[in-house]
């Protein structure tokens, strides 16, 4: 079997950890980028601190990758009279500006690595028009944006990716999902009738950047139909 190597950035919890935690059991390495170490005890992690939220410049690291995930995220909820710029622009920079600064800074060792692909996460509300959902949807829509351009750019080396996930049960979700009749209101939303797991959406991201050699540009939505199914 090959050994690949991967950088993940957000990997100490929710759909990152996840991945991190797949991409370990197949037997490759990974680099976890950011605040906290992942709760894995696994020979092949090397965890880097980095704050994507931070002015400080992205870390130096030697050799090939052959994977990137992005997966530091935001939920910022609030009608147009309680948002202010600076919520945008705190999305925006984690969101966006942190995805693009990652390929900026690890393109050199992307295009060295196996058939290197590159996932970004999205989110349904940028598709599906949803109240409260402004900083979401426009930080989001961003990184749809960047996922085509960085496509186009970096082919036919450098496959990118993004997933647009509804609802999942992560720790960044906890506020939304924190007690039964949210759970229940919430799973009623979608067709499907459950929110997402983080593992669900992280094995989306494995395939993509593990099997979809011949897939990029792609807004996959994974979202129990919410968006496009009626129920």
């Amino acid at each position: 079997m090959t050994t690949f190597r991967y950088l993940v950035a957000g990997a100490s919890s929710g759909i990152g950890l996840e991945l991190t935690r797949q991409l370990l059991a197949d037997g490759h390495h990974v680099i976890a980028l950011g605040r906290r170490t992942p709760p894995l005890n696994a020979p092949g992690l090397t965890f880097v601190e980095h704050d994507f939220r931070s002015d400080s410049p992205l870390p130096t690291l030697e050799g090939v990758v052959d994977g990137l995930a992005y997966c530091p995220g935001s939920i910022t909820l609030k009608p147009l009279a309680m948002l202010k710029d600076a919520d945008l622009m705190d999305d925006f920079r984690l969101n966006a500006l942190g995805a693009f600064q990652m390929v900026k800074a690890y393109k050199a060792q992307l295009v060295s690595g196996q058939q290197p692909g590159v996932v970004f996460f999205s989110s349904v509300a940028v598709q599906t028009g949803m109240p409260f959902h402004t900083s979401v949807s426009m930080s989001k829509g961003a990184v749809e944006g960047l996922t085509r351009a960085l496509a186009a750019e970096l082919a036919p080396t450098v496959r990118v990716n993004c997933i647009a996930p509804s609802l999942t049960d992560t720790p960044l979700a906890g506020t939304l999902l924190n007690n039964e009749t949210k759970r229940t209101a919430n799973a009623e939303r979608h067709p499907l009738k459950r929110v997402g797991e983080a593992a669900e959406i992280a094995r989306m991201a494995r395939f993509l950047l593990q099997e979809a050699t011949w897939m990029t540009g792609q807004v996959i939505g994974l979202n129990g139909g919410m968006g496009s199914v009626m129920k």
